[in-house]
């Protein structure tokens, strides 16, 4: 085992060596006075929404008329789900009132209906700058928040949700900054206990850079030393209670016994491969003075041969003149040995296109999801789509590249940074992801929510589904092709032509219609009568107003 235990002077030299370095550039810092600026007398412009194949997206960032507030940024979002009420969720992020002004507060919003609308209060602790908001929540529906701060020196505030949208106090959690958190749900002896790591630089602990909770978040402890390089992490806890922690040098830190109350935490360090480096505060890039992308590392609790394995995710820098990839990697023996990394952009190895802000979750089936940042529809620019992929074998195999978004400009919006923050964050369930991200759709720095179902390769369509959609027929076809479907009950039928964004760009509207099998014919025009151009399209056909089967058509001019 390895446990490290840094005296004070070290961590103070540290600090001193980094800031006279001129390393603290990057490093949140509080630079700009605050100003009261309420969001509810602000000028307002229409929200973004777009709906798509098997996604929705909303913005989050609204007034009290779910309008969006002209003038204000937001970024950095973090998201929690009720573990008792999957409909009740909670977003976070950094909330810039004037994008003028770099001084930022704790935003949240809060959804109790599944994500589809979110309440924007304000902020916690309005008036006191707080940064990096990362979010959980426990097995007993409690939801924390912890938030960043800088007063004379780094540390952190985690608070509690004590209802849809209140706040406790908030407990002081030591911690700095980059920091993260994350709280055991499981059923052994360390469930509820809450972790916490950051920085070994960045922190008012004179070079600590761990805690935990034993008490379910009552108080913290002292802060201690895991590793002293690691940086821009994530943690997981393994379905026996180990705690793991990643690391943008490469490696993995391993605990057994965090989870005991009263242990000294003993640590692992471990080698782990990404497949390339990590890349932050590259200037010339989507996110100059941002990370392109954390490193994620997630554990996998389904009750399948899948159980125990570890993953790793991270965008990096393959090495081979292409900026940035999203990159995988797994262990099957609790990080003792990993695969070869394995490469999720499906686009051309050789094309210099920015994967960027690659983020992953892992659902209680077993299934892993991933999404990113992409500008391969837009080489040699830096509008960027957001991108998915998911994989139900354990990551060696996945679904094809699917975009989730239209394009958007990362250089827009900027509050007195040049970047849109450093992560997402995404949480899975059984059927699908829900994912906190940001992007300027809007013309400013917003975050949204987008709802993604997974497709499953081997039950796209339901057998045993009130619907089926069947062959088109011709399928490509050029001029029109004949759309079938079978119904096994009576019902009000709607037929849609979506586009390969998931835009709607035909609606049939077929009305009540009995069991059988039923056809129409479909010209390639849109609702409009215009000729739509050669490209992939989907047919979705919806019963009593619920989608219940999807084709595929190709259309080729």
């Amino acid at each position: 085992m390895y446990k490290s235990n840094f005296p004070v002077f070290f961590g103070l030299f540290c600090f001193f060596l980094f800031q006279n370095a001129g390393l603290f550039a990057q490093n949140e810092k509080l630079d700009d006075p605050f100003v009261p600026n309420s969001h509810l007398v602000r000028q307002t412009s229409p929200a973004y929404h777009m709906e798509g194949l098997n996604y929705w997206t909303v913005q989050v960032n609204v007034d009290p008329n779910g309008k969006n507030i002209v003038g204000d940024a937001a970024n950095e979002p973090s998201l929690a789900i009720n573990a008792l009420d999957p409909k009740h969720m909670v977003i976070g992020w950094r909330q810039f009132d004037d994008v003028s002004n770099n001084f930022r507060q704790a935003g949240y919003a809060y959804s109790t209906d599944g994500g589809q609308h979110w309440t924007f209060p304000g902020v916690i602790d309005p008036g006191i700058f707080r940064s990096d908001p990362v979010l959980d929540a426990d097995a007993k529906g409690n939801i924390f928040y912890n938030s960043l701060t800088l007063d004379t020196i780094f540390h952190c505030k985690v608070y509690k949700n004590e209802g849809v949208g209140n706040w406790d106090a908030g407990v002081d959690a030591y911690g700095g900054d980059k920091q993260w958190m994350a709280i055991d749900k499981t059923k052994g002896p360390g469930k509820g206990n809450i972790y916490e790591i950051w920085s070994f630089i960045y922190t008012a602990c004179q070079g600590g850079n761990f805690t935990r909770s034993t008490d379910d978040g009552a108080s913290y402890e002292a802060c201690t030393v895991f590793d002293s390089e690691s940086h821009w992490g994530t943690i997981a806890v393994g379905p026996e209670g180990t705690i793991f922690v990643s690391a943008a040098n490469g490696t993995v830190a391993r605990s057994a016994n965090a989870q005991f109350e009263g242990q000294t935490v003993l640590w692992d360090i471990l080698p782990a491969d990404l497949g390339g480096q990590p890349q932050a505060f590259v200037q010339n890039s989507p996110n100059p003075v941002g990370l392109l992308g954390q490193t994620w590392i997630a554990s996998n609790h389904a009750e399948n041969a899948l159980n125990g394995q570890l993953y790793l995710l991270c965008s990096v820098n393959p090495g081979n003149g292409d900026p940035v990839d999203v990159m995988f990697n797994r262990s099957t023996d609790n990080g003792e040995t990993w695969d070869l990394p394995m490469r999720l952009n499906d686009d051309d190895p050789n094309a210099p296109n920015w994967q960027w802000m690659g983020t992953m979750s892992v659902a209680p089936t077993g299934r892993i999801d991933v999404v990113w940042l992409d500008t391969r529809d837009n080489p040699g620019t830096y509008l960027s789509s957001l991108y998915y992929t998911h994989s139900y074998d354990g990551g060696l195999s996945w679904m094809p590249n699917q975009r989730l978004s239209m394009a958007f400009d990362p250089w827009i919006g900027w509050p007195n940074q040049q970047k849109m923050g450093d992560y997402f964050h995404m949480v899975s369930d059984s059927t699908g992801a829900n994912l906190a991200w940001a992007g300027t759709f809007t013309g400013g720095q917003d975050v949204y929510f987008t709802r993604i179902e997974a497709l499953n390769p081997s039950a796209v369509q339901d057998l045993a589904a009130p619907t089926l959609m069947l062959p088109a027929a011709p399928n490509p076809f050029k001029e029109q092709c004949t759309l079938r479907y079978q119904l096994k009950e009576s019902g009000v039928v709607r037929l849609d032509i979506l586009d390969a964004l998931g835009q709607t760009v035909r609606i049939f509207d077929a009305g009540m219609q009995a069991p059988g099998t039923h056809a129409l014919l479909w010209d390639g025009t849109d609702g409009s009568g215009q000729r739509l151009p050669t490209g992939i399209y989907y047919s979705r056909i919806c019963l009593d107003g619920k989608v219940t089967g999807i084709g595929k058509l190709v259309l080729m001019r």
